[in-house]
């Protein structure tokens, strides 16, 4: 089993700055990318922003320039620093990761709970 623990969100003002974390935990063998999603009352989910196996990340047009993905030296962890952040960044945020589980050569996808971010003043 893999279990995704998301953390950090809240309320923040306009202006202001959030770090989600999402820490990995079971049998992974092998971990393809890890993602952060976002939805919206009433929009679908969105891609936030991905890092890939060779740590390349790769951003939503709207997030460039105010959004940082990384990993923790652990690799087993990632974190969305989130900058400058609008009312329209107001979402639940979704961490996914692509993996492989020990004994597998199958690439799964699994989400974690979510965590809501509140950009209001």
């Amino acid at each position: 089993q893999v279990q995704l623990v998301e953390s950090g969100g809240g309320l923040a003002q306009p202006g202001g700055s959030l770090r989600l974390s999402c820490a990995a935990s079971g049998s992974i063998s092998s971990i393809a990318s890890m993602n952060w999603y976002r939805q919206a009352p009433g929009k679908q989910r969105e891609l936030v922003a991905s890092i890939i196996s060779n740590d390349n990340t790769i951003y939503a047009d709207s997030m460039k320039g105010r959004f940082t993905i990384s990993r923790g030296n652990a690799k087993n962890t990632v974190y969305l620093q989130m900058n400058s952040l609008r009312p329209e960044d107001t979402a639940v945020y979704y961490c996914k990761l692509v993996a492989a589980v020990t004994g597998s050569t199958v690439w799964r996808s699994y989400w974690g709970q979510g965590t809501q971010v509140t950009v209001s003043s």
